[in-house]
């Protein structure tokens, strides 16, 4: 009886912690970006993008660092990857394809709207992430994935998205 009222005290001392990271910050303004870093300052001015289906519409569908754009992904079973995503998500996912061109070393974020996956491949080979986490409070950043890259042509594999819509930006880090 003892034990079975210490692991109900537990589990109301956590139930706030845990309902407060699902919901969003009561004081924030409905419908106001805050809180972004200055790098990710274009994610409220997004540009209209579909997302490539194959390889071969890549250079249809480029991004550019410091643009934020607001993607349409297709079904999963439409997208001929590269490279099996690590995550391919199942056939009622979206996902979609995009290429980037780096002209500086450095630290580029990839900021996401949602959960999806994010592979980066430079000449098929993944590219592995230095950093990962949530966007910032107050903003309709969802995701944020880190990665070291040098001078060259990526690919970025979107994958495992639960809507066709993916609001997107790559952004160099200071």
């Amino acid at each position: 009886m003892r034990l079975a009222l210490i692991l109900a005290a537990g589990l109301a001392l956590t139930a706030p912690a845990a309902l407060a990271q699902t919901q969003p910050d009561a004081a924030c303004a409905p419908g106001v970006e805050a809180g972004l870093p200055p790098e990710l300052s274009a994610w409220a001015a997004k540009s209209p993008l579909t997302a490539a289906t194959s390889v071969a519409d890549l250079p249809k569908v480029s991004l550019a660092p410091g643009q934020a754009y607001a993607a349409t992904l297709s079904p999963t079973p439409d997208v001929a990857y590269a490279v099996q995503p690590e995550k391919p998500g199942g056939t009622v996912s979206k996902g979609g394809l995009f290429s980037l061109k780096v002209d500086t070393a450095g630290s580029y974020v990839i900021a996401l709207g949602t959960g999806a996956w994010i592979d980066v491949l430079k000449d098929g080979a993944a590219q592995r992430s230095t950093a990962h986490g949530r966007g910032p409070a107050c903003s309709t950043v969802r995701k944020m994935v880190t990665f070291d890259l040098s001078p060259g042509d990526y690919l970025i594999q979107i994958s495992a998205n639960a809507q066709a819509e993916l609001p997107i930006m790559v952004a160099r880090k200071p």
